[in-house]
């Protein structure tokens, strides 16, 4: 999943060296979220095998 939110960050910084805008931005929201669970899904894992 980090895969994921890395390629659609390279594809947010590319859109925006080239101008278009509107790619960008949705790029960088998806690469955000995608972030956002990769994170919370990594501390679910590492407290489930705590225990």
């Amino acid at each position: 999943m980090l895969h994921y939110t890395v390629v659609f960050l390279v594809i947010a910084l590319i859109s925006a060296v080239f101008g278009f805008g509107g790619i960008a931005a949705s790029a960088a929201g998806i690469a955000k979220i995608l972030f956002f669970v990769f994170l919370i899904l990594t501390i679910i894992s590492f407290l489930k095998s705590r225990s």
